[in-house]
């Protein structure tokens, strides 16, 4: 759904032809880079808080005016200050859908198809990233800012056409229509009044309990998930794709390998990747494919790491275009394979209805200002030590497989209540 979340592959083309058109020294354009995932930040504070007030369909309304109006900026600007404010702007808008996609779709999907319907998110996010990959080597910078707004424009009008989520509904009282929209969202001819039932009585619970501030939100009862959520988006954002996704033109140029062919073939491998990880989520379940994914983002890593490493052998030297290219391909491919979409899927289960909107606000946050941090300081890392950086995101990525396999839980094919029941009884 979330068209607008092409933006992160934007700068991985446009970077030179941006900083010689409008004159812009390496510490602006991090600074522009990095400008989406602060702005996301902004938006994270209050994507919860927004769902829960006005719902999940106008809150993504306002999360595209803020993308449309961003992208325009961006395409009209002639200096760096609409150039950072329309970058800021999508950043708040694509902060706003961040939170509200994942949690929309597990609350109206089916649980045997609630992990593959989630990672969707990812599958599209990466439509848009291979769009920008490919389109950036022939369009310019401006060109490619302008098309953001058509998958924005698709979203605005495909949402008259989606219910609200039931649970949603529940919240606000208004039992009739999560009846309708239940039926509406499985069918006719399928019994719905036990989930009925069930989500009326987890909101009711949840009611109880809807005097949950910050302070009580790290009471030890809560420990477990709030460390599985914001561990997972810590370890997502440090790992190395926020360079990676933003940086992937510069990287090919570092390590001696065409830009316009890495990231021709960067377009076309990544969605058909993410399509595989939609495939397996619900059936290889959240923990393998998690694990799996960080264990390739390891070797990609430590490829990388060789490749900037062994650049200024002579003897050697001849190997870091080809391992530059392995490295990145691979990289790319495990993180849409797993990385980029199950700490969001994991997120959008694992808390309860009473802290989900606390819980989620933070978690969010926690991903945006992490990216927004690794965004800005990458092109410096790459400038301190290019193996260097990527031996630290190795690291990371091992960190990840002991995390995963020590704390996170296995959800697949249980509703959203049995896993509160199972935190529950932990």
């Amino acid at each position: 759904m979330p068209g607008s979340h092409r933006l992160a592959g934007y700068t991985a083309d446009t970077m030179s032809s941006i900083m010689t058109d409008l004159d812009l020294s390496l510490a602006q354009f991090s600074l522009f880079g990095s400008l989406m995932t602060f702005g996301g930040m902004i938006g994270a504070i209050f994507s919860a808080k927004a769902a829960s007030a006005l719902g999940n369909k106008m809150t993504l309304w306002l999360a595209d005016l803020f993308c449309i109006t961003g992208w325009l900026a961006i395409t009209l600007a002639k200096d760096i200050v609409l150039l950072d404010l329309g970058r800021f702007f999508v950043g708040i808008g694509v902060g706003l859908i961040s939170y509200v996609v994942p949690v929309y779709v597990a609350e109206i999907t089916p649980k045997h198809i609630r992990g593959a319907f989630t990672f969707s998110n990812q599958l599209l996010q990466n439509c848009g990233i291979a769009i920008a990959y490919y389109f950036g080597n022939f369009l310019s910078w401006r060109s490619l800012a302008l098309i953001g707004i058509i998958p924005c424009g698709i979203q605005v009008i495909g949402l008259f056409f989606i219910p609200e989520s039931p649970r949603w509904l529940a919240k606000k009282g208004r039992d009739e229509e999560v009846e309708v929209v239940l039926q509406k969202l499985r069918g006719k001819g399928h019994d719905i009044m036990f989930e009925a039932r069930a989500i009326k009585i987890s909101v009711e619970v949840s009611k109880q309990n809807s005097n949950t501030s910050i302070r009580s939100l790290f009471r030890k009862r809560y420990a477990h998930q709030l460390t599985i959520g914001i561990g997972l988006m810590l370890l997502q954002q440090l790992c190395g794709m926020s360079g990676i996704g933003s940086y992937g033109s510069t990287l090919f140029e570092l390590g001696g390998f065409p830009a316009r062919i890495g990231m021709t073939v960067l377009s076309l491998i990544v969605v058909p990747k993410s399509l595989m990880g939609l495939i397996l989520v619900d059936r290889w379940g959240r923990r393998p494919l998690l694990m799996a994914s960080a264990f390739g983002l390891c070797l990609s890593c430590i490829t990388l790491a060789v490749a900037f490493g062994v650049k200024d052998v002579p003897e050697i030297q001849n190997i870091t275009p080809v391992f530059t290219f392995i490295g990145i391909l691979s990289f790319t491919m495990m993180f849409a394979f797993g990385m980029g979409a199950l700490p969001w899927v994991i997120m959008s289960e694992i808390f309860p209805m009473d802290i989900k909107v606390l819980a989620g606000s933070l978690v969010t946050i926690a991903n945006w200002f992490t990216g927004w941090i690794a965004n800005y300081c990458f092109n410096f890392m790459l400038v301190w030590s290019p193996a260097g950086t990527f031996i630290i995101s190795a690291i990371v990525c091992g960190v990840t497989i002991v995390f995963t396999w020590c704390l996170v839980p296995e959800t697949q094919g249980l509703t959203l209540e049995e896993i509160q029941l199972s935190f529950a009884s932990t």
